[in-house]
């Protein structure tokens, strides 16, 4: 199981959210790239950026940030990035960059040919998240709830060739209140491509129910404000998880 630290980039610095509210950020670093090798540091085997600015802008916001994380970690760890994705060509410029998955959101339910053309065009790079609550798929930083049954999009996805989903349960991110296990084990059983669970991982006992069900088709984890507010030691959650299922 991969424990994946995640590094939310505002305005050039590390920052959270509460529930995906720009005006609740805590700063918790001012040099990303800092940030990324601590996590390598601490045992990550891949790391997670968002670029929030992006994500609400539409385009790349946070590039010197994101060039000075690729710079620093990108030689020893793949890195996936989401927010602003929604053409082919700032997709080029990422990985050419050094990324090694682009992560599509909003963008792969409102504009389902873009991501279609994205696999073509970058397979084995593409990633879609699916940010969802009660199994509706919501959209626009979360502002939207569509009427999209989030297993039904995601086999679509899965059939154009999208390397792994994303799955957060909205309702939960940035409150340490427990990863949704049950909906994303459900997702998971539905698909043949792997999941990687999100929002509202709070302690060791989240990353145990997880392990547990890796099996299903559970890839990894992306550890937020748990590994940042102290509630989760990130080199000893992945450890536990390493010892309970093996490695990888």
């Amino acid at each position: 199981m991969l424990l994946i630290p995640a590094i939310d980039l505002k305005d050039g610095h590390c920052v959270r959210l509460k529930q995906g509210d720009m005006d609740q950020a805590t700063t918790f670093s001012e040099s990303p790239a800092d940030m990324a090798a601590h996590w390598l540091a601490q045992g990550a085997r891949r790391l997670h950026l968002v670029d929030l600015n992006g994500a609400f802008a539409g385009k790349p916001q946070n590039l010197s940030a994101i060039k000075a994380i690729l710079k620093a970690v990108g030689d020893d760890i793949p890195v996936q990035l989401g927010g602003g994705i929604r053409d082919l060509d700032t997709i080029e410029q990422y990985i050419d960059a050094g990324l090694r998955y682009v992560i599509i959101g909003t963008a792969a339910v409102k504009n389902p040919g873009f991501l279609k053309d994205a696999c073509t065009a970058f397979g084995g790079h593409v990633i879609v998240g699916l940010d969802a609550k009660d199994g509706k798929v919501a959209t626009d930083g979360w502002s939207k709830l569509t009427g999209h049954e989030v297993v039904d999009l995601a086999r679509k996805f899965q059939d154009w060739g999208v390397e792994s989903i994303i799955y957060t349960d909205i309702g939960r991110d940035g409150m340490l209140s427990g990863i949704n296990v049950d909906a994303t084990v459900k997702l998971a059983q539905a698909l043949t491509i792997p999941v990687i669970a999100s929002g509202g991982l709070s302690n060791m006992t989240d990353i145990e129910a997880l392990c547990a069900v890796e099996g299903e088709g559970i890839e990894g984890v992306i550890c937020g404000r748990a590994i940042y507010s102290g509630h989760l030691d990130f080199a000893q959650a992945q450890a536990r998880a390493d010892q309970l299922n093996g490695g990888a």
